[in-house]
């Protein structure tokens, strides 16, 4: 049975995140969820004992799921569930220092995910020949629902977007003719962490004739104002638009529809965030230069390349087999040193190589 004062803790702390730390209630659900492994480890310890309960927090994560299943939790999982224990026990003990000084911070600094064996990457991402058998569907012009969830999956490849800014996306956050999203929190649009950007779609003209033929439907019915997903209603079994606001759920309903879309197109399933990590790996891997890089890396409105680099740049096997078999030695083409040159100049912080390499790539740009 779960320790009712650490329950009321716990309950404490969401509270704070929700109101002090202005988190949004998806995140804080996140949370809670995370910590409900931290409660049942615990059971009716209380967790100001946390560093004599056994077994460890992280031996507990590594054979533990609150849902029965015989599966072990996924590394990421692991891992995040270790972040939000820190991260709750360093503000208990700042919270209610006399109840939990007998807990170290230096104990709840030593939390480490537990260590599992390392798998081989699953970078799954929508490719360029998948999102172009969606694009090629036919669809009869009355298949209102059908040709909105296509267009949505071409957006969503083309823009690199989330789930959630999609469905909440205005008429005029959305130019085509610019190729222009704008991703601004204050017209509605439901970005990460309410991140304000504006955005730029892929040229690809096969994939873009669906997204514009959507376009012009629906503005010819709605105002600026309404959805670019639109909602739609039945009525006397003809499909019609609705200029309703999104409801909360509107990222699940479109996680259903793609999924519907990827059976109708005879393809394997892949979540509306496999296309944000398709557009990815489809813009760097047409990336020539620093300068393009860092472009898909604002395009993504990530706070810093390294991000981008981490999550999207591992490249698939066969590209790595090509480009490792690509890199052969032509005496009569000798490499320029001179970039190496340039970047031996001592003992350089990665910040100040990344600030030379941008340089280059503007200059290679310009």
């Amino acid at each position: 049975m779960v320790n009712r004062n650490n329950y009321t803790k716990v309950k404490s702390f969401l509270d704070y995140l929700g109101e002090d730390a202005q988190l949004k209630p998806v995140s804080v659900s996140r949370y809670n969820t995370y910590l409900k492994h931290l409660l049942v480890w615990a059971d009716e310890n209380s967790l100001v004992d946390a560093h004599t309960i056994r077994p460890s927090f992280p031996s507990y994560l590594a054979t533990s799921r609150l849902n029965g299943s015989a599966d072990k939790l996924a590394p990421a999982t692991a891992k995040k569930c270790v972040q939000v224990a820190k991260r709750f026990l360093t503000w208990s003990k700042l919270s209610y220092p006399n109840e939990f000084k007998g807990l170290s911070q230096m104990w709840i600094d030593s939390l480490r995910p537990p260590r599992t064996p390392e798998l081989p990457p699953d970078h799954e991402f929508v490719t360029y020949e998948e999102i172009l058998k969606i694009a090629n569907m036919d669809i009869d012009k009355k298949e209102v629902i059908l040709r909105r969830d296509r267009a949505a999956a071409c957006l969503l490849f083309l823009s690199g977007m989330r789930a959630g800014a999609l469905v909440s996306l205005p008429l005029k956050a959305l130019d085509l003719k610019a190729r222009t999203v704008l991703q601004w929190p204050s017209l509605g649009v439901r970005t990460k962490m309410g991140k304000l950007g504006t955005t730029y779609l892929l040229e690809i003209p096969e994939v873009m004739e669906p997204v514009e033929d959507w376009d012009q439907h629906v503005r010819a019915q709605l105002p600026d104002t309404a959805m670019w997903y639109t909602p739609t209603v039945n009525c006397w079994g003809d499909q019609q638009l609705s200029a309703n606001p999104p409801g909360s759920s509107r990222a699940a309903a479109l996680g259903k529809r793609i999924r519907k879309l990827f059976a109708i197109a005879q393809l394997p399933h892949k979540s509306p965030h496999k296309f944000r990590h398709g557009h990815a790996v489809f813009s760097l891997q047409n990336a020539q230069t620093m300068a393009d890089y860092k472009a898909v890396s604002m395009n993504l409105m990530h706070a810093d390349i390294s991000v981008t680099d981490g999550i999207y740049a591992p490249l698939a096997g066969e590209e790595v087999k090509q480009r490792i078999a690509n890199l052969t030695f032509d005496p009569h083409e000798r490499p320029n040193r001179s970039q190496e040159f340039y970047l031996d100049s001592g003992d350089l912080s990665r910040e100040e190589i990344a600030c030379r390499l941008m340089e280059l790539a503007r200059r290679l740009a310009s």
